[in-house]
């Protein structure tokens, strides 16, 4: 009897492993939350709607369209399930749920390919209507063909801050501004990492050739203070303080921000996987091996689902988990010792690329107390840093326990990262001594109504 591999996730590392898998005459699992291939950057448009690929990927056309191309070939020899959410995984088993039904599956094998989601700093007033993350942002504008507002302001660090700016462009929305907390002495120091993909780095320099064709203004070195608004009109503009120490406030109807992006990391917690802290990035990150590997024999972990690296690197790793599988079990693969060394040179543009847009790390410190970190809990930095001087509990579960930070809709997703670090600075302690959120399922919220399917 053949092995089951499953493989979640249907973006650049899913059809990749799908495809190394296809070609040595497995017929895997693909569970897909979204409605159609494809992932976050190469996410397809609904059926029906007729924009370009150059409108819709710009640099990243034909990338998505040999994507698009190589999954719509597989989908006779896999067995798809999009519109699917694995909401638990337990030993040897994935627990998912399609239109409010309940089933398992068995695996041999599980190849998690969650991607990654925005990393977020809170900033006084981003509660309010009319924020998004710079990847709410990017859906919006690929899923609907709809911007987020008609004078929005882009705000944070990271290449998707650049890209996003470059296609409301494209799609004819004028940003007010692009406000970004690095600084052109960073990206210079982290040049000679970014150097190790060329191409990758043209790309980003085409995207700002945009901006300034289009007189976008882009502030560096900035440090945001405030979205201004209110609870029943939403975002009228943004404050922050420039590189010089001026004031800078500009009038907007929206709000896009982010800091990079950070791993989908739940479903590797739920299946048991060790973590271990990532001193330069300053997060928790799965403990994975050069071929994707989990701690957990039988499950592997690829794409920015275990380390942010890019699109093209998650291709690249999501073959080579693939390959892994299928050594481990019993099986004659190719040699892997090219994808080994293509995938290290995007390792090395990647640690290139988080040293020119850190995480803004000390802007924790910095936030007032009446500033909203958890926004579904409505918790606000004040009395995170209360429940810390007043209970002791500088360790991010049990400061969870007392504050309810973490504890909403999106389980810490956005507000975990910034939470620790208010932690730790109010507690006075490192930053690996908080920890992380664990995990719990469902992953994310489920339907009352959700009933077992009697023919799984």
């Amino acid at each position: 009897m053949a092995a089951r591999v499953i493989i979640v996730g249907a973006g650049p590392a899913g059809v990749r492993a799908a495809q190394a898998l296809v070609e040595a005459g497995h017929r895997p699992v693909v569970i897909d939350e979204g409605r159609r291939d494809g992932g976050q950057i190469y996410r397809r448009q609904p059926e029906g709607f007729k924009r370009s690929y150059d409108a819709l990927y710009g640099t990243e056309a034909k990338r998505a369209i040999a994507l698009h191309q190589t999954f719509d070939a597989l989908k006779q020899r896999i067995d798809y399930l999009p519109d699917t959410l694995v909401w638990n995984i337990t030993q040897g088993e994935v627990h998912l749920v399609a239109n409010e039904r309940y089933r398992s599956l068995a695996f041999d094998a599980l190849i998690v390919c969650s991607g990654a989601t925005d990393r977020l700093m809170p900033v006084k007033g981003w509660q309010y209507a009319g924020t998004y993350s710079l990847g709410g942002a990017q859906i919006a504008l690929k899923s609907q063909g709809c911007a987020i507002g008609s004078r929005p302001v882009l705000l944070g660090s990271g290449p998707l801050l650049y890209l996003l700016a470059a296609q409301y462009v494209k799609a004819g929305v004028h940003p007010v501004a692009v406000l970004d907390t690095s600084t052109l002495q960073q990206r210079n120091a982290a040049l000679p990492a970014m150097l190790a993909i060329p191409s990758t780095l043209i790309k980003g320099l085409r995207l700002l050739h945009v901006l300034r064709k289009a007189r976008i203004p882009i502030y560096r070195g900035v440090r945001p203070m405030e979205v201004l608004g209110t609870p029943d009109n939403g975002v009228s503009g943004v404050v922050v303080e420039q590189a010089n120490g001026a004031r800078l406030e500009l009038a907007c109807d929206a709000v896009a921000l982010g800091y990079h992006l950070r791993p989908e990391t739940q479903l590797a917690d739920l299946a048991g996987c060790a973590f271990h802290f990532d001193e330069a990035g300053r997060q928790w990150l799965p403990r994975v091996d050069d071929d994707g590997r989990s701690s957990v024999k039988g499950v592997y972990l690829a794409g920015d689902g275990a380390r942010v690296r890019g699109a093209d690197a998650a291709e690249c790793a999501g073959r080579i988990a693939a390959l892994a599988a299928l050594h481990d079990l019993g099986e004659n693969v190719e040699a892997m010792a090219q994808l080994r060394t293509t995938l290290a040179r995007y390792t090395r543009f990647a640690d290139g690329l988080r040293r020119a847009f850190p995480w803004p790390a000390q802007q924790a410190a910095c936030l007032p107390d009446d500033a909203i970190v958890c926004r579904c809990e409505t918790i606000t930095a004040g009395a995170l840093r209360g429940v810390v001087r007043a209970t002791g509990a500088c360790e991010a579960n049990r400061a969870k326990a007392f504050s309810r930070v973490g504890m909403g809709r999106c389980q810490g997703r956005y507000c975990g990262h910034a939470a620790a670090e208010v932690i730790a600075e109010a507690a006075g302690v490192p930053l690996d001594q908080v920890g992380r959120l664990r995990s719990q399922a469902p992953v994310k919220p489920l339907p009352m109504s959700i009933a077992e399917d009697s023919e799984a």
